[in-house]
């Protein structure tokens, strides 16, 4: 069958607030062009992020009435690490309260001045908690990762001759781990072949050095790798997961993504030292090694949401929805990044503004059109979230690409709710040469597309 239906029934609602395209103007500017700050109550359609804004299935909620809060050594707890431990393999599970704990944890452990991490492409926190321990975050991801209309079917892969050509240059005593971002979030949400990781692997382990996934969404990826690579696609995908997580010394996990919940993390780990002392920075910040900063009802949804991802029937239509998305904006003339990815679609803005330069940022000029037309709100993944300038020289280095992510919420939105977004970016290109370009009036030194202010100009 052509049409895409959703495998579950809607048992609750929650109704929406339209809003008036001048009421929209007026909350855009009160929040300073930064749909960041625009209150949730005055959005129709919210694609900022797929990260804890999923719906929980009925067996998740029952989980929660289940839960055991138990200070330490809750039933609930020991449910959480056995699902983990049966999927990832990996010995020890460490529960944060969600994802950026994890690479807190990790990168106070292994990071520090002097210190290079190679990753496919850094996604913001990521990057962020690298460079706040002192180290330099460098993505090495393959050329076709760089070129939106190309449609290679792993344009997540890192490189492993840029690897290698890292290594030689810095020297492996420098590099406290490789790590692989799947899918591949600031790249397209693209993924990551299972023979790429197997090449990356081959390459730490000619220098010793462990590899390490950000596995926010291990599942996506490992539906794609069925979907897509050769040799796969009469294997299981939870037979496909086990393979990415055996490739790996350790990984971080958002549960908030491919965990289908609304909170939580994890960090998982295969040696016994580093996992000693992450437990002991765990008890510091977050909490006990059997709760880590959640209640027991959280690890409960947890367990059952990293069970239900694996349906291969979810992750069918969670993929083609979303291809959905990205085929009705190619159709109404809006280049994405192709092709279209796993939790995301990925709009070039540079293509869309191609009147606006990159120091008007053009991905978040089209943010603020977005909104204006429609009460769609996304995110920028461009000059705004990866641009440097430079304190001495006041010299700014701007990302490969400028991309705009209509980042679609799992269990959340209908068919309907998809043709209105494709619609109304359909209207905003129409009529893109009337999109204004931005200027930063205020912002943070670090990740500060979440709290920056713009004014328009031109």
């Amino acid at each position: 069958m052509h049409t895409i239906i959703e495998p579950f029934r809607i048992k609750m609602v929650e109704p929406l607030r339209m809003t008036t395209r001048s009421e929209r103007d007026a909350i855009l500017r009160r929040a300073h062009f930064n749909p960041f700050q625009i209150p949730a109550e005055d959005v129709l359609i919210d694609l900022l992020t797929d990260s804890g804004t999923s719906a929980m299935s009925a067996e998740q909620w029952a989980g929660m009435l289940r839960g055991d809060e138990s200070y330490a050594g809750a039933k609930s707890w020991f449910r959480f690490e056995r699902v983990m431990k049966e999927i990832a393999g990996l010995p020890h599970v460490l529960p944060t309260h969600q994802g950026r704990a994890s690479e807190r944890i990790l990168f106070e452990l292994v990071g520090g001045p002097d210190k290079v991490v190679p990753n496919n492409n850094h996604f913001d926190t990521t990057r962020a908690n690298v460079e706040h321990s002192g180290a330099t975050a460098v993505d090495l991801v393959i050329d076709e990762g760089r070129q939106p209309r190309n449609r290679h079917p792993f344009k997540g892969n890192l490189d492993p001759a840029k690897l290698e050509a890292l290594i030689r240059e810095v020297g492996p005593e420098r590099i406290p781990l490789v790590m692989v971002t799947v899918t591949n979030n600031s790249g397209g949400g693209q993924p990551v072949s299972l023979a790429n990781l197997r090449e990356i692997r081959a390459v730490c382990d000619r220098h010793r050095l462990p590899l390490f996934l950000d596995a926010c969404r291990f599942a996506e990826n490992a539906y794609f790798i069925k979907l897509r690579e050769p040799g796969q696609q009469d294997r299981s995908v939870r037979d496909i997961v086990r393979d990415m997580f055996d490739l790996a010394d350790g990984a971080t996990i958002s549960a908030k993504k491919d965990g289908l919940v609304n909170i939580g993390g994890v960090l998982l780990l295969r040696n016994d030292e580093l996992a000693i002392r992450a437990n002991n920075l765990l008890i510091l910040t977050e909490g006990f090694v059997t709760y880590g900063g959640l209640a027991g009802r959280d690890l409960e949804a947890m367990a059952q949401g990293f069970e239900e991802v694996l349906h291969e029937d979810y992750l069918q239509y969670r993929l083609r929805s979303v291809a959905y998305l990205g085929e009705g904006l190619l159709r109404a003339g809006v280049q994405i990044v192709e092709p279209p990815g796993g939790h995301a679609i990925y709009i070039d803005a540079a293509h869309f503004c191609s009147h606006l330069t990159p120091d008007e940022f053009p991905g978040q000029a089209l943010l603020c059109a977005l909104y204006r037309e429609a009460g769609i709100r996304a995110v920028e993944i461009g000059s705004v979230m990866f641009g440097r300038t430079d304190p001495a020289t006041g010299e700014t280095t701007h990302p490969a690409m400028q991309l705009v992510r209509l980042a679609v919420p799992r269990r959340v939105y209908t068919q309907s709710h998809i043709d209105y977004t494709i619609e109304a970016a359909g209207e905003v290109f129409a009529n893109r040469t009337a999109i204004r370009g931005l200027k930063i009036v205020e912002a943070p030194p670090v990740l500060r597309h979440f709290t920056a202010k713009f004014e328009e100009v031109g």
